[in-house]
């Protein structure tokens, strides 16, 4: 069984406006990375199916899914939807083949068709809520893996992990309460968007970390506080949302991680996974903002996943 790399032509068309740290060039420095590496040898690449309507309540109401809709196919330039998000007329399409990335991911991975796959989607997820697009993100990409595995492939016990510098108020808000997930944070804070702080339920895992905060202090963060959640809840399947934005270059946060600690927790999964989850691992971009940074990041994980 092989790495998959989820792609799709209408991320790259997906575009917030001239100067907007979510653009375009993310993952076209990923991709040149890939290739100039040679990474991209070892990775089966997949060009992403759009979501369907009704998969997309998985995670999100459907008055909110109604009115989104009708909000983004009217689109004809940019517009914003906060300050910090905006639509073009390629951003539904964008949207819903990211949502669809992580949800054909999952089903192939649970079927045993892949052992892991990586989705290199734009936009984001993981702060979009059950009701509301914010912080760059539409649809929640992550929690839709998650609930697509427990409800369409009969796991009983799913993990998301959220290693980006913002907290995935998102994925918390559709995923707290419920008790076949497990979900293990860590963040900066204070900072966008100002929650994980208490946590929302018991089964979310939060740690806040201070501005400046180096590598190995995560590190010992991860092994004192995730590790034993992760090997007591024994989880079926790993969903990550894989942001790159507490990378020690990344202009929107101060956390200083490189591209080693991304390696070093991806190790730290995958061990888990094999020991619990035959494998298996579902991991869905979500922020990284300084290109140099992020493709060499996004690099370090993929050589850890298509190593495993």
């Amino acid at each position: 069984m092989s790495t998959a790399y989820f792609t799709h032509p209408s991320y790259l068309r997906h575009d917030m406006g001239a100067g907007h740290p979510e653009c375009p060039a993310r993952l076209q420095a990923i991709d040149e990375a890939l290739r100039d590496t040679g990474l991209i040898e070892r990775l089966t690449c997949v060009e992403a199916r759009a979501a369907q309507w009704q998969d997309l309540q998985l995670a999100h109401d459907a008055a909110y899914l109604s009115s989104l809709r009708q909000r983004l196919s009217d689109v004809q330039e940019v517009e914003q939807l906060d300050p910090d998000t905006a639509a073009n007329p390629h951003t539904l399409e964008a949207a819903l083949h990211a949502a669809g990335a992580a949800l054909e991911a999952t089903e192939r991975v649970c079927r045993g068709e892949l052992r892991n796959a990586f989705c290199a989607v734009r936009p984001p997820g993981h702060h979009a809520t059950r009701s509301k697009a914010m912080g760059f993100c539409f649809f929640n990409n992550a929690a839709l893996a998650v609930r697509a595995a427990l409800e369409k492939h009969g796991l009983k016990r799913v993990v998301l992990v959220d290693f980006d510098v913002h907290h995935g108020n998102g994925s918390e808000d559709i995923l707290a309460g419920d008790e076949r997930v497990l979900m293990v944070g860590l963040f900066e804070h204070p900072l966008y968007p100002y929650s994980g702080v208490p946590p929302m339920a018991g089964n979310m895992l939060n740690l806040p970390l201070a501005a400046h905060t180096g590598g190995q202090e995560v590190r010992e963060l991860i092994r004192e506080h995730w590790m034993p959640a992760l090997e007591a809840f024994r989880p079926e399947l790993i969903v990550i949302s894989a942001g790159f934005d507490a990378h020690q270059l990344d202009p929107l946060g101060l956390i200083r991680l490189s591209e080693v600690d991304y390696a070093w927790i991806t190790e730290q999964l995958v061990d888990v996974a094999e020991r619990h989850a035959q494998g298996r691992i579902v991991s869905c971009l979500e922020g990284g903002y300084h290109v140099w940074a992020l493709a060499r990041s996004v690099c370090a994980h993929l050589r850890v996943l298509s190593q495993s």
